[in-house]
C-alpha cells in the first residue's frame, strides 16, 4: 500500500529513525557501554598491585584461558604424587570428540601426563582436556566442580567453571582479576613446572604443534601464559613477563583479532614496566667466576663494581638467543643440568654461555635457572628439539644483550 503521508513528515520520520540508530550505535561503541567482554588488567606478579585495569571485575568468557585452572589441578596431582609425569591417561570416546583444537588421539590411546601438559600449553588441545578431566575425577563435570571449588580457595569469588577445555558454555564465567590471581597462584605454587607455560613448540608422534602465544616470540620479558578464544569472548589472553627483577601479569579479554590482544598487551605492559622504572633484563646469578671463559660474540668490556674488574661478554643481535632447561633449589644443580645440555649436543652448544639465574620467590625460596645464551634463534629451537627428544626438559627464550662475566660458569 502507497505511503500517503506528506512527503515532508516522511521526511522528518526517516530522519528520527535515522537519528536513533545513530544514537544506538554511539552508546554500543561508548566505553562505559562497550561489549562488556572487553576488559584488561596489569597487576605486579609480586605485590599484586593494580597498575592498569578496566571493567576488570566484568563477568566474561574465559575461553582457553579456561586450561590454566585444569593445569593447576594437573600439577597438583604431580606434586601430591597422586600422578607422575609418564602417568599415562586414556582417551575416552567422549574425550576424542571433542572439537578442535584438538590432538586427534583415538578412544583406548594413552598420553604421558608430561605430553597432556605441552598439549595443553602450547596446542590448546580440547580433547587433552577432557581426558585430562576424566582420568582426574572420572567425569568432566565433576572436574569442573573441583575446578571451581580451587577457584574460589584462590580467592577467584567471580569464577565459575563448566568444562576443563574452554569450550563455549553459558555458565563459565570469569574475570580478569580472577585470571590474574590464577596466573599469580601458578606462579607461586608451581614455579618448577612454569617453564611448561613459556614452551613454543609441542613434538608428538611426528608432528610438531606450535604455539599459539605469538607474543612469547616478540616481547622481551615474556615467558608464559595462556592465549584463549571463543566467538563469544574474543580473542583473550594472559601473560606474564620479567625485566630487571620485576615480574608484571597481563589479562586481556574481548579482543577483536589476535593481532589486536598482542598489540594491548604490549602497550599495556610497556606502560606498567616504565611507571616501575623498569630496564630490559639484565641477566645476573650469584656464582663465582670461572678461571676461564669461552669466547663468544663480540669482545668482552671492561668495567668496574668496586670489588675489582669484572668483565662483560656483549652478544649481537644474531646470537641473542638461548635455552633454559630446569631451575633448581641448588645452583649447583642448575650448572650440572647446564653442562648436561652442552655436552649433550657439543656440536650445537659448544660456544654457548652457561648462565645460572636466580629467581627470588615471594616467600624468599630461590630457584637457579640454567641457561646456555649466545645462540641464534635457529640454534636455540633446534637445540631444544633435539634436547626434549633425549627428555631433557627445554625451553627458547631471547636473552640479553650482554652477562656479566661474573654470572657465568665455563
Amino acid at each position: 500500500m502507497a505511503d500517503t503521508r506528506p512527503i515532508e513528515q516522511r521526511g522528518v520520520l526517516r530522519l528520527s529513525a535515522m537519528a536513533a540508530l545513530v544514537m544506538l550505535t554511539v552508546l554500543m561503541l561508548t566505553p562505559g557501554q562497550a561489549a562488556a567482554k572487553y576488559a584488561s588488567l596489569v597487576i605486579d606478579a609480586d605485590t599484586g598491585e593494580v597498575l592498569h585495569a578496566v571493567n576488570s571485575d566484568t563477568r566474561n568468557y574465559p575461553a582457553s584461558l579456561t586450561k590454566m585452572m585444569t593445569l593447576y589441578k594437573v600439577f597438583e596431582a604431580v606434586k601430591s604424587g597422586r600422578w607422575s609425569m609418564n602417568t599415562r591417561l586414556r582417551m575416552s570416546a567422549r574425550a576424542a570428540g571433542q572439537p578442535p583444537s584438538k590432538l586427534g588421539l583415538k578412544p583406548g590411546e594413552t598420553i604421558s601426563v608430561r605430553d597432556a601438559i605441552l598439549a595443553l600449553t602450547v596446542k590448546s588441545a580440547n580433547d587433552i582436556a577432557s581426558a585430562v578431566a576424566e582420568n582426574y575425577s572420572g567425569k568432566e563435570r565433576e572436574f569442573a566442580l573441583e575446578m571451581t571449588a580451587t577457584a574460589r580457595r584462590l580467592g577467584m569469588d567471580r569464577t565459575t567453571f563448566r568444562n576443563a577445555s574452554g569450550l563455549p558454555h553459558s555458565g563459565q564465567l570469569s574475570t580478569a582479576r580472577d585470571m590474574a590471581k590464577l596466573a599469580r597462584a601458578l606462579l607461586r605454587d608451581f614455579p618448577q613446572y612454569y617453564h611448561f607455560f613459556s614452551r613454543t613448540r609441542f613434538d608428538f608422534d611426528g608432528v610438531s604443534h606450535k604455539t599459539h602465544n605469538k607474543l612469547l616470540l616478540s616481547y622481551e620479558g615474556a615467558d608464559g601464559f595462556k592465549t584463549g578464544y571463543i566467538r563469544a569472548s574474543g580473542f583473550n589472553l594472559v601473560t606474564s613477563a620479567e625485566r630487571d627483577g620485576r615480574r608484571l601479569i597481563g589479562v586481556v579479554f574481548g579482543a577483536n583479532s589476535s593481532s589486536a590482544r598482542n598489540h594491548l598487551m604490549t602497550r599495556f605492559l610497556d606502560r606498567a614496566f616504565a611507571s616501575l622504572g623498569s630496564a630490559p633484563v639484565m641477566a645476573k646469578a650469584d656464582v663465582p667466576a670461572p678461571a676461564s671463559l669461552p669466547a663468544r660474540a663480540d669482545e668482552p668490556v671492561e668495567q668496574g663494581d668496586g670489588d675489582g674488574p669484572t668483565r662483560v661478554v656483549e652478544f649481537d643481535k644474531h646470537s641473542r638467543w638461548g635455552i633454559q632447561v630446569g631451575a633448581f633449589a641448588q645452583s649447583e644443580q642448575a650448572e650440572s643440568m647446564a653442562m648436561k645440555a652442552r655436552d649433550t649436543l657439543p656440536g650445537l652448544l659448544d660456544g654457548g654461555v652457561v648462565s645460572i639465574v636466580p629467581l627470588t620467590k615471594k616467600n624468599g625460596k630461590v630457584l637457579h635457572r640454567a641457561r646456555v645464551y649466545g645462540l641464534t634463534k635457529k640454534e636455540a629451537y633446534r637445540a631444544c628439539k633435539l634436547l626434549e627428544k633425549r627428555r631433557i626438559p627445554c625451553m627458547e627464550l631471547r636473552g640479553p644483550e650482554s652477562l656479566e662475566m661474573a654470572a657465568l660458569q665455563s
